[in-house]
């Protein structure tokens, strides 16, 4: 018999918070794995805060690595270069991190809810939502594709969303109505989709698609030996990863209106599935694991970084910094080394491996990464300290992250749904 009223004592502290007891300190094992059936069970039933970022005096742990404060300016696109001396990187100044901004329950979203016959109701202990956080909200869901989305693309001075899939079309939107215009049967494929001006690009089997939204003319860029991965512009140059591990180059000449191919850049040995272009930089990950650097200006490699092991998913130039993410379950930020190389300064590790990198701003120009994972979630980072916002959850993998304007953004998934979302202020930092 519980005289003392310990067990309703216990159930109290796990409810409103750990008392200064160690063994109070301590999160069920159980719950976690969602199947905790004790009670009073003696154990939290919550996450317990992080410890403080800094020591009580006030100074920072000591680390053999350099940390750089991110840029203020927003508009400051010029890449990865040496930035001011502070350590802000995956630190919070007065919050927490890593998403103590809502209450958490299993990190997986109910099968028997999905399915709407969960008997649990509030009780389960999986989440009975596609969202946690509420930084952001769903708009619509465009249902079409049959495959998984692997490009996404809004031209300029256009009404009209375009999305490729591996279910070998490409599918043209209405953004007023939701509705699907016209659907582009190409017979192939779609490894990847960007959009440039009012061009679209379209990576499939051996060759790239070049549609002009604007006078409605298409071009068949050939040259590529097997599928293109990977697409992105600079410098007046069109670049496609293959799957050869070749980058093929492709200028636009004004007089005759089309590409005329320029040269193929070799290195990687396995396919190229990534590229970004910054700081007068091309940047390529690659199945190899590595990343190649090379100059826009003589299309020659400056430097091969090789901290991942496993193959870097995508690249992102953000302000000063380098961003890439790898099925390694790492997303790393780099800058610029005394020797005017890249290093590695900050490592942010997930459970899963990484699939893309997208990033944007919210309503008040606060930077915000998107990054998904290979659990089916995409998760929302402030930057640069790496505090979860918000997670938002998919049936199937989400390949593709699109932003768009007024704080838009787009993601598409295994299944081929694609979605609409709008990216809120961070209303836990303002209320």
């Amino acid at each position: 018999m519980d005289v003392d009223g310990g067990g309703n004592k216990r159930v109290f502290q796990r409810l409103t918070g750990p008392s200064t007891d160690s063994k109070h300190q301590k999160v069920c094992y159980h719950w976690r794995a969602g199947k905790c059936n004790r009670f009073p069970c003696p154990f939290l039933h919550r996450e317990l805060h992080p410890p403080a970022v800094h020591p009580p005096n006030g100074t920072a742990p000591s680390s053999s690595k350099r940390h750089h404060a991110f840029a203020a300016s927003a508009e400051d696109h010029s890449g990865p270069r040496r930035g001011p001396h502070h350590n802000t990187w995956g630190r919070v100044h007065g919050g927490n991190v890593g998403g103590n901004k809502f209450v958490r329950k299993t990190d997986k979203v109910c099968n028997y809810w999905i399915q709407g016959n969960c008997t649990y109701g509030d009780k389960c202990k999986f989440l009975h939502s596609w969202t946690m956080g509420d930084g952001f909200s769903l708009l619509t869901q465009l249902e079409g594709h049959q495959n998984v989305v692997t490009g996404i693309a809004l031209p300029s001075g256009s009404d009209k969303l375009y999305t490729g899939s591996k279910d070998e079309t490409v599918r043209i939107w209405d953004c007023q109505s939701g509705q699907c215009t016209a659907v582009i049967q190409l017979g192939c494929e779609v490894g990847c989709m960007i959009s440039e001006g009012p061009w679209i690009f379209v990576g499939i089997l051996n060759m790239v698609k070049a549609w002009n939204t604007q006078t409605n003319t298409e071009s068949s860029l050939t040259g590529p030996v097997g599928q293109v991965y990977s697409l992105v512009v600079g410098n007046e140059l069109l670049f496609a990863g293959i799957q050869d591990g070749s980058i093929l180059v492709w200028k636009f000449n004004v007089a005759t209106n089309c590409f005329e191919p320029l040269t193929s850049l070799k290195g990687h040995s396995l396919p190229v599935v990534s590229l970004v272009v910054g700081a007068n930089r091309l940047y390529s990950g690659s199945m190899d694991h590595s990343i190649k650097v090379w100059s826009l200006e003589t299309l020659q490699c400056l430097q091969t970084l090789t901290d991942h092991n496993a193959v870097v998913m995508s690249v992102l130039c953000w302000d000063q910094f380098l961003l890439s993410c790898s099925l390694d379950q790492t997303i790393k930020v780099w800058v610029s080394s005394q020797n005017g190389g890249l290093e590695v300064t900050y490592t942010h590790n997930e459970e899963h491996g990484v699939l893309a990198l997208c990033g944007m701003h919210d309503s008040e120009g606060k930077p915000v990464l998107l990054s998904s994972c290979n659990d089916n979630s995409v998760r929302l980072y402030d930057l640069p300290s790496f505090s979860e916002r918000g997670k938002f959850f998919s049936k199937q993998e989400v390949r593709s992250i699109q932003v768009g304007p007024g704080g838009l953004f787009f993601t598409g998934d295994g299944t081929g749904q694609v979605r609409v979302w709008n990216m809120l202020a961070d209303t836990a930092s303002t209320a």
